[in-house]
């Protein structure tokens, strides 16, 4: 298998991690259909801006796609909550994502506080 194909099985099975098919994805993205068939089957070599929008936007672990090393915790030590609560968590605008944090680091605090 060819590095092109190995990033293509890579770039399937995250998007597949995340409940999509290929025309769902390639909508959202504003892509034709073709274009992820052709990413996925190592056809084409995706650009650097499509590997951005995946990963900000559906939380692709883009350095595993290219390397095939995970950066990110295997979906198996979430729980479905905690995965969803990531998932909204990484779909929300900086700011608010920043104030989930403060929000957060507030609650473990007090927590942390009444256990001494």
């Amino acid at each position: 298998m060819h590095l092109s194909e190995e990033i293509g099985a890579r770039l399937q099975e995250e998007r597949k991690r995340c409940s999509m098919t290929q025309n769902e994805l390639a909508e959202a993205l504003g892509i034709a259909k073709r274009t992820q068939a052709n990413y996925e089957a190592g056809s084409s070599d995706a650009t650097a801006a499509y590997l951005s929008r995946v990963a900000t936007q559906f939380g692709f672990d883009v350095p595993y796609v290219l390397t095939g090393v995970r950066t990110t915790l295997s979906e198996d030590s979430l729980s479905q909550v905690e995965d969803g609560l990531v998932k909204q968590y990484r779909s929300i605008p900086d700011d608010d994502q920043r104030a989930v944090r403060r929000i957060l680091k507030a609650m473990a605090d007090d927590a942390a506080r009444a256990k001494n």
